[in-house]
């Protein structure tokens, strides 16, 4: 289980159930903040946005894409990295290697992800 209560006290249980779904993201697959909040039921894309700014480092953070595929928000060079290494899919054209190309890459959870 992911934890981040040594970064700014202790997380909600929210908090928790946000991380603990990032951290089950395979390698090379991505899930947007809304997924994660559609797959809690609870918190809204904003609401995983704020766990994962505030906690989010002790866990794979760039498998958490914006809606349209891009790139966590000021970490665009760090995550492209991360891509690369892991295979994610990335889309072509004018927007080559600046998207997760979600059709391909986006995973929807498995068994007792977000069951929490």
């Amino acid at each position: 289980m992911a934890t981040a209560s040594r970064d700014f006290g202790l997380p909600s249980e929210f908090a928790d159930d946000v991380l603990d779904v990032v951290d089950q993201i395979p390698p090379g697959r991505a899930m947007t903040y809304g997924d994660i909040a559609e797959l809690l039921g609870r918190g809204g894309a904003r609401g995983v946005g704020s766990v994962m700014a505030r906690y989010g480092s002790d866990v794979p953070w760039w498998r958490v894409v914006r809606a349209g595929g891009g790139f966590p928000q000021g970490l665009e060079d760090e995550a492209l990295a991360h891509y690369r290494e892991e295979g994610t899919p990335l889309v072509g054209g004018p927007l080559a290697g600046r998207r997760v190309d979600l059709s391909a890459a986006r995973w929807a959870g498995g068994p007792g992800v977000g069951a929490g």
